[in-house]
């Protein structure tokens, strides 16, 4: 709505402050989602919501998988020492 209306205004916060009072939200959040759309329309350099997404997955995953070497690692070292030990007890 801000990108086709902010023609009739004298900059894209002008037109921002004017439609946000109508749609009923602060102008700081509407500037928000007009950014994020820019960003998704390829007219704004940055991650699109798409790619924030996917990101956010794929921390989540190599944050899983850490923590799965970190328990598969304390067990080797667990049990490599249970071996040593049986091994050398008479």
């Amino acid at each position: 709505m801000v990108l086709e209306h902010q023609d009739r205004h004298s900059s894209q916060w002008a037109a921002i402050e004017s439609i946000a009072g109508k749609i009923g939200c602060t102008a700081e959040t509407l500037r928000n989602w007009v950014g994020r759309a820019e960003r998704d329309q390829g007219l704004r350099p940055g991650l699109t919501t798409d790619e924030r997404v996917r990101m956010k997955a794929l921390e989540r995953e190599v944050r899983e998988l850490r923590q799965a070497n970190e328990i598969l690692r304390k067990a080797s070292a667990y049990f490599a020492q249970a071996e040593l030990d049986r091994r050398f007890k008479p």
